[in-house]
């Protein structure tokens, strides 16, 4: 076994058996026991499923703890990583996103895609496309290695920019006209997911260092939070595909159909992002996290804005539900290739 093997922990080394099983447990609860994702399904506030928010919230917690807030300053002096980051997520990805779509959705599936249900394939893969990752992109930076300091500085630019970018790029990409977004889900997003896991990680942060000293807070306090981050993600998918087994189960073929594109589209930007970073010289826990938060999606908001702007059974719904069913599975194959890469 490889020195790095041995330095994994018994979760993280066999961390894809561990989202197929839950992905299979979520699926089977939704279907075989409906009551659960039932009753937490009224659990929700802007359409931000609460038990989902807490449980990212738990994922999130412990990488934030890491963070020397003074080193988030430090971050800023580092424009290039954060150059490949923004152009990557908002001029290359959404485009490359619609191009991929409507090729497979108006071109090679013609002969199984009807052009109305085309339609909606395309709108939710847009949806996806214009959302770069938040949230989750903590957990893939925490997988890689990646500089949180850094990380924290992509997720906060990201999400000004998701403010004033999402709703033109859509719009565009869609020529939809008068296009909504629920704003008060987007506002309870960033919330949940960026500013209480934050504040509350410095607020401990501070008082365990002032009180204990920080070689405590590093070789002790850290140490009790191992395994709470991919604890809470497989937790996470367990509830996600409890709500979504009977779509799933129900639209095997197409599921496929819509799953190819996604899987190529995010192969696409983590290496044209990944190569980019390697041009450059970036050190790898920048160059990581650059790329990964490009080729994950803000799935929480995708969802939400599909199901808010074509309904809950449309097209466009369930290829940002596939999105949520590829997403893991892909993003771990990508950061398994980023670390067997650190060396270059």
């Amino acid at each position: 076994m490889s020195t790095e093997s041995k330095k994994m922990s018994f979760f993280d080394r066999y961390l894809s058996v561990w989202v197929a099983l839950c992905i299979i447990t979520g699926i089977a609860i939704g279907k075989l026991l409906p009551v659960i994702p039932e009753t937490l399904g009224k659990l929700e506030y802007a359409n931000v499923s609460i038990p989902i928010a807490v449980l990212i919230w738990i994922m999130i917690f412990p990488m934030m703890l890491k963070i020397d807030f003074r080193s988030v300053v430090d971050a800023f002096k580092m424009p290039k990583g954060l150059t490949v980051t923004l152009i990557t997520n908002w001029l290359i990805k959404p485009f490359t996103m619609f191009g991929i779509a409507w090729l497979f959705f108006f071109v090679l599936y013609r002969l199984f895609v009807p052009v109305e249900l085309a339609k909606e394939y395309l709108a939710g893969a847009v949806l996806l496309g214009a959302a770069p990752c938040t949230a989750m992109v903590f957990v893939w930076s925490h997988l890689t290695k990646g500089n949180p300091a850094y990380t924290l500085v992509q997720v906060a630019v990201n999400d000004l920019i998701i403010i004033v970018a999402f709703i033109p790029i859509v719009t565009l990409l869609l020529g939809v006209s008068g296009i909504a977004i629920p704003w008060n889900t987007l506002i309870m997003s960033v919330v949940l997911f960026v500013v209480i896991p934050l504040v509350s990680a410095y607020i401990v942060r501070t008082r365990v260092i002032s009180r204990r000293g920080k070689e405590f807070f590093e070789n002790v306090f850290l140490k009790q939070f191992t395994g709470i981050t991919i604890s809470g993600l497989l937790l996470t998918l367990i509830i996600i595909f409890s709500f979504q087994g009977d779509v799933i189960l129900n639209n095997p073929f197409h599921i496929l159909l819509i799953a190819i594109p996604l899987i190529i589209q995010t192969f696409l930007i983590f290496f044209i992002a990944y190569g980019w970073a390697k041009r450059w010289k970036l050190p790898h826990n920048i160059a990581a996290p650059a790329s990964l938060i490009g080729a994950s999606n803000f799935f929480e908001l995708a969802v939400a804005v599909a199901i808010v702007l074509f309904g809950l059974n449309s097209g466009a719904t369930l290829v940002t539900v596939v999105g949520v069913l590829v997403e893991v599975p892909v993003m771990l194959a990508l950061v398994k290739i980023a670390n067997k890469t650190a060396w270059k």
